[in-house]
């Protein structure tokens, strides 16, 4: 938490801020003096400026030159947000939801939209994780003859994660004895987790043909429990790359190695978020080395103790955190809204 400022002080990093995310060229006072009504002189403006500075607020380029906000500057203003800098527009609320409305119900989708959407709303990076569980649990199986030797295995996991597999059997089986090999596993192994299952097999009492339906079970909950969706989904890296701070060639490159390179992102939503909401890490706050001169505005998404992921804007600290926070939030909210639903009918 940054100390509190004097109400003009806060007011003019404000404007500060405010005038550099919107022009990106130095703040000097005489713009202060002449666009806003602050009721005070032009030196009085100049002294609060130099106070910022030496408070290590501002930066000033050049002893005359304007001033632009510190990674401390940043950390002020976006404590000092209310909650109606961080609301989204009713209509634009209405927009998003209407475009998942038409969507179809599949997770890749749902990820795939919120993704463009939040890279062409805020016009920077956008990256989001794909959901998952920490540890599956077992919904629903169903067996389908296909062959007399040949089963279609269908098995619904927690999430909605839906699994398919062909299963071969030494002897004919019928759709009657599928069913039935279906219906008591259904009961037996309802809400268990693969390691609840393998101890709750040996109790059933299986016949050799459902014990062999119940270890392809288990070998697919355990896979699924072992699989890393690492790959996030990524769009907008061209409207990050078009502003001005990305204008030298080795800066642009840096980015670029770490866009493209999408396993470097994986570390940036490693580190458990202590709170929920929206976390918001400013250039040299950032833990990983990558996003050092960079902001990351993130939160969680998804339904507590069961599905989620991480939802996330990446740009330049001249960003603007305001509209950047709020749809990051309400994108939050309508994903975790979706997945609740599928959860829970799941």
């Amino acid at each position: 938490m940054v100390a509190k400022l004097a109400p003009r002080k806060e007011a003019v990093l404000r404007i500060i801020v405010r005038e550099y995310i919107a022009k990106a060229i130095p703040v000097a006072s005489e713009v202060i003096y002449r666009n806003y009504r602050l009721g005070v002189s032009p030196a009085t403006i100049r002294n609060d400026m130099a106070y910022l500075g030496e408070e290590g607020y501002i930066i000033r380029p050049h002893t005359s030159a304007g001033g632009i906000p510190s990674d401390k500057g940043y950390r002020y203003y976006v404590e000092s947000l209310s909650g109606e800098d961080i609301e989204l527009p009713l209509d634009e609320q209405c927009f998003i939801r209407g475009l998942f409305y038409e969507a179809d119900r599949e997770f890749e989708r749902w990820v795939k939209l919120a993704t463009t959407l939040l890279a062409g709303l805020v016009q920077n990076a956008a990256v989001i994780t794909f959901p998952r569980v920490a540890q599956c649990r077992f919904r629903h199986l169903e067996l389908i003859a296909v062959h007399e030797f040949l089963t279609l295995m269908v098995l619904v996991l927690s999430g909605a994660i839906l699994k398919r597999q062909l299963l071969s059997f030494d002897e004919p089986v019928t759709q009657e004895q599928l069913t039935s090999f279906a219906n008591k596993l259904n009961a037996g192994y309802a809400g268990l987790s693969n390691s609840e299952i393998l101890s709750r097999s040996r109790k059933l009492g299986l016949s050799p043909r459902e014990q062999q339906v119940a270890g392809v079970v288990a070998d697919v909950m355990s896979a699924e429990d072992e699989m890393e969706y690492d790959e996030p989904y990524l769009d907008g890296l061209r409207f990050m790359l078009n502003q001005p701070e990305f204008g030298q060639s080795d800066r642009m490159l840096g980015i670029m190695e770490l866009m493209e390179g999408k396993d470097r992102l994986k570390p940036i939503f490693r580190h458990e978020l202590a709170e929920e909401g929206v976390h918001v890490m400013i250039g040299e706050e950032n833990q990983e080395t990558v996003l050092r001169d960079l902001s990351l505005v993130s939160s969680r998404y998804g339904v507590p103790y069961g599905i989620g992921g991480d939802i996330g804007v990446i740009g330049p600290t001249r960003m603007d955190y305001g509209r950047t926070i709020s749809t990051v939030r309400y994108l939050a909210l309508v994903l975790s809204e979706l997945f609740a639903g599928v959860y829970r009918d799941g």
